[in-house]
């Protein structure tokens, strides 16, 4: 399945918007204003979590894709593949600058998030998000370098591979002896044709993307049967008219199984804070060893994990949960975002192709004391990141490994190669650990 054919319209537009329904005619609550939970926070997380664009001025981030200036923006200083592409190629904005999708997403609705943050000189971010599925397409001038420049020299004319076919997953043990890895999971994301991707959806529009999705997932069955919790302070799902309580989201947070509000203004001036906390929350079946995060980042956000590294059986929950809510959208004519181009369709250019992660919390302490450490994860295809997540610094030597490709390569043979690495690291902590 490709992307739109839809043919562009040459004209400047605002953001999408909707006449506010009547079931949040409240002054205090979206799309009007800010619920009690978001007024807490800082000015510069408050001013991303309402109807409007994101203008921060504290921040800088003061670009509008509603009125975008004739030049681009001084770019000199940006560290991001969008700067990148764009410092090269400074035709495209003039060229690009006049177009819109058919949903109404226009080039500055894309590239806001890379002008508003010069990034940083040692973390190259990608620097753009996709309004919709269109705008891969629309703006594939832009998009093509830049997914290139992410993933590896990706043609514009290549084709992904896709397989969910848990029995194609390496038989190889990780972790014989039980004493390395701690947990394990495997993590995706999907989005619904038809919908507008969380940076441009309307109000209304993300509580349909919710209804629909949430329909979906309480029709799994067996080990993935479970129930749905909108954010505190939602008011958007009938069976909970006011969200999960505090206690319920504090209890999914402190164990690493929440999102949280958007405090970045890579994700603010994304767009994916508006309208906050409305139509956001989380799916776990009974066991809590699947979630899924509806209207984070992504419309779902798809995760099966558990303790040890029982890759297999993680994969097999994720594929046969993907597979049910695949299903159940088909019978309402209905079908997930995918192009033979770029595979599944979501909200951020990195994660386009599998959207996949496979990854563990793994202690290897001596092996992980190497200077190159992370050059020779590099070169096996796997990265590695703090125990609290990105950016953050491993404790006790414990860190998250995982696969570093999303394109290109189908999601058996990114597990595979996430199973056979993580499996030699260990054998290599354990020859150090006889040599001390």
């Amino acid at each position: 399945m490709g992307c739109s054919d839809s043919k562009p319209k040459v004209e400047e537009t605002t953001a999408p918007k909707v006449e506010t329904p009547k079931e949040s005619s409240d002054s205090n609550y979206p799309p009007n204003g800010l619920p009690e939970s978001i007024q807490k926070l800082p000015e510069w997380i408050r001013l991303g979590c309402g109807d409007d664009e994101y203008i921060c001025e504290e921040k800088g981030a003061v670009f509008k894709p509603s009125d975008m200036p004739e030049e681009c923006p001084d770019l000199s200083a940006h560290n991001n593949f969008f700067s990148e592409v764009m410092k090269a190629n400074p035709e495209l904005y003039g060229k690009l600058k006049g177009l819109t999708t058919s949903q109404g997403v226009n080039l500055g609705h894309c590239i806001k998030t890379g002008i508003d943050n010069p990034g940083h000189p040692m973390i190259k971010t990608v620097g753009m998000v996709a309004g919709d599925e269109e705008s891969y397409t629309l703006f594939a001038e832009l998009f093509d370098p830049v997914i290139s420049g992410r993933h590896n020299g990706f043609a514009p004319d290549a084709t992904h591979p896709t397989d969910m076919n848990p029995e194609n997953l390496s038989t190889t043990k990780i972790d014989p002896t039980g004493k390395y890895v701690l947990t394990t999971r495997c993590r995706t994301g999907r989005s619904i044709r038809g919908f507008r991707l969380p940076p441009c959806c309307s109000f209304e529009e993300r509580r349909d993307i919710e209804r629909v999705i949430v329909k979906g997932l309480l029709s799994l069955e067996g080990g993935l049967k479970g129930d749905y919790f909108p954010l505190h302070g939602s008011r958007s799902y009938e069976a909970k008219p006011t969200g999960m309580s505090e206690e319920k989201e504090e209890a999914l947070r402190n164990n690493g199984n929440l999102f949280q509000e958007p405090d970045s203004t890579l994700l603010l001036s994304s767009g994916c804070g508006r309208h906050w906390p409305d139509a956001r929350g989380i799916f776990h079946n009974e066991a809590e060893n699947f979630f899924v995060w509806v209207n984070e980042e992504d419309q779902m956000r798809i995760v099966s994990m558990q303790k040890g590294d029982d890759v297999a059986a993680i994969f097999r929950r994720f594929a046969d949960a993907t597979e049910g809510i695949k299903k159940v959208l088909e019978a309402e004519g209905r079908e997930f975002m995918h192009s033979d181009h770029l595979g599944w369709i979501l909200t951020c250019p990195s994660n386009l192709g599998t959207g996949l992660r496979a990854g563990c919390m793994v202690k290897v302490p001596l092996f992980s004391a190497r200077e190159d450490f992370k050059a020779v994860l590099g070169k096996m295809g796997l990265q590695a990141r703090g125990s609290a997540g990105v950016d953050s610094q491993a404790t006790g030597g414990t860190f998250d490994i995982s696969n570093a490709d999303r394109l290109g390569k189908s999601e058996t043979q990114l597990v595979n190669i996430f199973i056979e690495g993580v499996a030699q690291i260990i054998r290599w902590e354990q020859e150090r650990f006889k040599k001390r």
